[in-house]
């Protein structure tokens, strides 16, 4: 990570970096919350990749140094069955925290959790908060997008699709899939996938020795594809 990212006082999303205006609720947290002072730095990206500093002046920010851009990053999207309570938020924010840009959230056969449809616009823009503060916390130049649910099949018609089974061979041995050929990994819920899911989509992939939360399971997901 590039040590300024690291070190700024904090860390927002603009729209425009060229003229970088605070969202209201990011403005009193630097100001209210943090009390930057003069001087201080912040950087701001515009979850695309590309970012800069910014320093605190007259109660306000204005840049300071040059654009930047960090290079892409593999694109793989977790597509996971909802768990239960607040472990769903949690994943979400630890998903954020390691650089997944994509969290599709999946109604399989035997998924315990169901939103209902008039909830869920409501549910979404909740955890596009997480992720967003996730995101900031992390010093993350890259948004990530949670969407869904969608049924089964709308996920496995997707390219390089892969199932977590506790079964498949681990990644990271030769006769596993390798990680740079997946671009979706999908997590079940906790009574697994049914027959005709299983069906559907060939490709395995192992986690862990251990039967994993879903939770659990997205999170060590995430990690292992992405190296």
């Amino acid at each position: 990570m590039n040590p300024a990212l690291r070190n700024s006082a904090a860390h927002v999303f603009v729209e425009n970096l060229a003229a970088p205006l605070l969202d209201p609720d990011d403005e009193h947290h630097l100001f209210r919350v943090l009390r930057l002072r003069d001087g201080e730095l912040v950087t701001a990206t515009d979850g695309h990749g590309s970012w800069r500093e910014l320093r605190v002046t007259g109660g306000g920010l204005a840049v300071d140094g040059d654009l930047k851009v960090e290079p892409a990053v593999p694109l793989v999207t977790i597509a996971v069955a909802i768990p239960k309570g607040d472990r769903l938020e949690w994943m979400v924010q630890k998903l954020t925290e390691v650089g997944v840009r994509e969290i599709l959230l999946v109604d399989c056969a035997r998924s315990v959790v169901r939103w209902d449809a008039g909830k869920v616009a409501k549910q979404l823009v909740r955890l596009e908060r997480i992720a967003r503060e996730a995101a900031m916390q992390s010093r993350s130049v890259w948004r990530t997008q949670v969407q869904g649910p969608v049924v089964f099949a709308e996920v496995a018609a997707r390219e390089r699709v892969v199932l977590a089974e506790p079964d498949a061979p681990r990644w990271g041995t030769t006769s596993a899939v390798a990680a740079g050929d997946v671009e979706v990994v999908v997590i079940g819920p906790e009574g697994g996938f049914s027959p005709d899911e299983l069906a559907l989509v060939p490709g395995r992939v192992g986690l862990s020795d251990q039967v994993l939360r879903v939770e659990t399971a997205a999170l060590v997901a995430a990690v292992l594809a992405r190296q």
